[in-house]
């Protein structure tokens, strides 16, 4: 049975909507990915999840993982000593907000890595806290794993300050790190704060897809997405709209995006295919807060159903 590879950091958020919505404290970060992979995967695929938790919520993850039958393993769990890592989201309006982290999950180094992820035949890679893998152990990956890698760059922009406080920097060495996969996706401020400040959006699109990546995918929240692709004839580009929401909660929905872009990948859909269905199942989580009941509610929204 084909095996997906996900890495990235189970999250315990803490989500404080605009205005007057009630707090919701749930699972997030690779959670979103992992139940999204539920309803998406593949006919014949299964999931082995490449996450470090924390010796504090070990018990709650093996829970929210016993409950997704598309998991058939879970050899690539490591329990760390550190305080699992947790995350208060305090949203200023759509889609400004600020994230606070806490804990101390740390990232892999090669020698853990290799093993969990040389048995997958392709990987998904989302750098949930933004340093579940450092530059030397992305090169390795790339030497070693004769498959695709898809890779969300997601916290990998994104500093910490003393009180835990995320803000965007500069990422040294950005050209070496996107060589190191197949599939690369990121938002448009990410694109921003990762491209030379004298080139525009879609100048830095291609030079990225030249000069890295197959595939490139930018997410632009409710406006929908882009696509491009490196052909023999140079690169091919294309935008699929986004789908309106009423009274979206954000959280999570680039996680949804990525898994329901990447498996659609897989499953052999062209680019533009790809995108559709990941703007479909982004949108439904959008209008779903949590991680709870998010199976269901993203099987609703697919064609005949959804896991196989």
């Amino acid at each position: 049975m084909p095996r997906l590879g996900i890495l990235g950091t189970l999250v315990w958020d803490t989500i404080h909507p605009p205005g007057s919505g009630a707090t919701v404290s749930d699972w997030g970060g690779i959670a979103y990915s992992l139940t999204a992979f539920e309803a998406v995967r593949p006919p014949g695929w299964d999931a082995l999840p490449l996450i470090k938790v924390g010796s504090d919520l070990r018990e709650a993850a093996e829970e929210l993982l016993a409950g997704l039958a598309g998991i058939a393993s879970r050899d690539g769990v490591l329990t760390v000593p550190e305080p699992n890592n947790r995350v208060e989201l305090f949203y200023e309006g759509l889609p400004r907000r600020c994230e606070r982290l806490t804990g101390g999950v740390p990232g892999w180094t090669w020698e853990e890595l290799a093993g969990p992820a040389l048995s997958c035949d392709a990987l998904y890679v989302n750098l949930i806290a933004g340093w579940e893998l450092d530059l030397d152990v992305a090169r390795s990956l790339r030497a070693a794993f004769p498959g695709w890698i898809y890779f969300d760059v997601h916290s990998l922009p994104l500093a910490v300050d003393e009180d835990g406080v995320r803000r965007l920097r500069r990422v040294p060495a950005w050209p070496e790190w996107r060589r190191c996969f197949d599939a690369v996706q990121m938002n448009e401020e990410e694109l921003k704060s990762l491209c030379d400040e004298r080139e525009g959006p879609r100048v830095a699109a291609r030079r990225t897809v030249l000069d890295g990546p197959a595939s490139l995918f930018v997410t632009r929240g409710a406006e929908g997405a882009d696509w491009h692709v490196r052909t023999p004839e140079g690169v091919e580009s294309g935008s699929v709209p986004g789908i309106p929401v009423r009274a979206p909660d954000p959280t999570g929905c680039g996680d949804v995006w990525g898994i329901a872009c990447a498996t659609a990948l897989l499953a052999g859909a062209p680019p533009a295919e790809a995108t559709a269905q990941a703007n479909r199942l982004a949108a439904r989580s959008a209008a779903h807060r949590g991680t709870k009941g998010l199976v269901a509610a993203l099987s609703e929204s697919l064609p005949g159903g959804g896991a196989s």
